[in-house]
This record gives C-alpha cells, structure tokens and sequence, in this order.
C-alpha cells in the first residue's frame, strides 16, 4: 500500500513575513518614513493632504476588507467601534503632523510626532496593565533624550520657520498617535484580518480631517497636479501598504515594542529631509539620531531561548 506523504509545502515568503511581526513592523515604518516628504511635495494645506491621504486610500482598503468578510465573516461590532475611534485619534494626529511640517520641517515635525515612544509604554500600562519590559523601560530615557536633541530644544538657531509652534502641533500628534496606535491595535485582535479595521479607521480619519479643515478653513477640495500625484502616492504607499504591515504587526507585538520600532520612520525621514530637501541636522540633531538608534539595537536584541508575541 502506497505511503501518503505528510510533507508540507514550504512557507511562503508572505508566510514568512506574517510570521515575524517584529519585520513587518520595520518594513511598515521604513514606508511611512516616506510620509512626511510626500506631504511636502503635495504643498497643500495640513487638512487638505490629511483628507486625500485618505480619501485616495479608502477604495483600495474597502476591497482588501471585503475580501476579508467575503472569507472569514463580519467583523464584531466591538472592533468595528474601535477601529472608528481610532480613525477620529488618525484625523487629530494627521492635522497637527502636517502643521508641524510646516512649522519645523518633513524630518523634525516627524520626529515630535513619535512622542508617542514615551506616551504608548505609559498609557498602555496604566489603561490596559500591560508593563513595559525592563529592556524597554531602561532604554527609554536614551530614546527620549535622542528625540529631544534631534528636535533642536536644546541649542539656538534650530531649524524651521516656527520650532515653538511646532513643538505645540508635534506634542499633539505625539498623544493623538499614541491613541491612534493603542486604539487601533486594541480593536484589530484578529490577526487573519488587518485591512477591515485599517479601512474603518481611515474612512472615518478621511471625514474627520474634512471636518478639521472645514471648521479651521484650511480645505482645499480641488488641489491642482502634480498635488494629487503625491497625495495618491503617499496614499498608497503609506496609507494602504505601510499602515497594513504595522496594523498586522500591532497585535502580534506587546504595545511598548512597537511604538519603539516606529522610530525607524522619524529617523529615515530625518536622512530623507536631508537629502531631498537640503535639511541640515546638526551636530547635537545627528546625536539624536545616534541615540535613537542605540535605543532600538538594544530594545530589538533579545535572548535565543526567547520569543516575542505572535512569533514563531
């Protein structure tokens, strides 16, 4: 008698993505460390690119999530709430990011806004009683203290039109992130499914942000070529494939861990300022950079008998 193979196909290269959320979250950061430079290339107001951000996105991300209740059913209400409150925490963060961009530039203003490095560890131990590793919590001092040299607080003649003002919109989006990100992850539970709740978060972020623009009279709603072109790539890129590879990453990975390896995006955004637009960190600002960097070698380094969250 015939002997059935057992024999399993190999993993795909997808598969084996899926299962090393601590990758998909670096690949996802390292595609929206492109956001902040796509923003300044559209030149339209903060509301106008945070509404086409998503507005360019919310078809893309309708037929990823039907495909996902097609296959596995109707998402529970719960996380379909959840995923709504986030969207309205994605709209606040997107504004203030973009006022920030105005104010200190793409490689700055991106920096401020991952104030959520100290925010996401704190809130979810205090909201959800999940502590922070030791390695995290040691490492996070030299993390702040790289956002806070990076960001020109410390010395005279730091870059941007408005630093003071910047500092106010990054502060902002630095909390609305943190919530966006908690939100987000708290509500996106089934790892099988990362587009329906991205969808419903940024389907209400797109009529949030029409709403902000509207109220603070900042909306353009026919902004004029190339503008649309940059706005459908940040769209795609960041919105739909960065945001998707982090959203699945999010729930496979203990809250503090993640909001550290988002810093890739601030930090490859400073270099891309840099080079695209001729942002000039300085001495002190490049020391951040180097800290930060330290920050994540460390919090990333583990031992082999170990293994993270949703990784096998």
């Amino acid at each position: 008698m015939a002997q059935v193979s057992t024999a399993t196909a190999p993993p795909t290269r997808l598969q084996q993505l899926v299962a090393r959320p601590r990758a998909m979250a670096v690949l996802g950061a390292l595609t929206i460390a492109f956001s902040s430079i796509l923003v300044r290339l559209a030149g339209v107001s903060p509301s106008t690119a945070a509404v086409f951000r998503c507005a360019y996105a919310v078809p893309v991300l309708f037929l990823l999530a039907r495909h996902e209740d097609r296959r596995l059913g109707p998402r529970p209400a719960r996380d379909r709430r959840l995923a709504a409150i986030a969207g309205i925490f994605f709209a606040i963060d997107l504004v203030c990011w973009h006022h920030a961009i105005d104010d200190v530039g793409a490689g700055l203003a991106t920096v401020l806004g991952n104030l959520q490095v100290a925010f996401v560890p704190l809130i979810a131990w205090a909201v959800l009683e999940e502590r922070p590793g030791a390695r995290v919590l040691a490492t996070l001092p030299l993390m702040l203290s790289g956002i806070v040299l990076i960001s020109g607080a410390l010395e005279s003649g730091a870059y941007g039109d408005s630093p003071a003002q910047g500092v106010v919109f990054g502060v902002a989006t630095g909390l609305s992130y943190a919530g966006f990100i908690l939100v987000l992850r708290a509500g996106g539970q089934d790892l099988r499914r990362p587009a329906g709740p991205l969808f419903d978060a940024t389907f209400v972020a797109a009529l949030g942000a029409l709403a902000i623009g509207a109220v603070v009279g900042d909306l353009d709603l026919v902004p004029s070529w190339p503008a649309h072109g940059w706005l459908f790539t940040l769209a795609i890129t960041s919105q739909v494939l960065g945001w998707l590879l982090i959203s699945a990453s999010l729930p496979r990975l203990p809250a503090a861990l993640t909001s550290v390896l988002l810093t890739i995006q601030p930090i490859g955004s400073v270099i891309l300022g840099a080079l695209i637009f001729a942002e000039s960190p300085s001495a002190l600002q490049l020391l951040g950079v180097a800290a930060i960097l330290t920050g994540l070698v460390l919090t990333a380094r583990r031992p082999k008998a170990t293994t993270l969250v949703g990784e096998t």
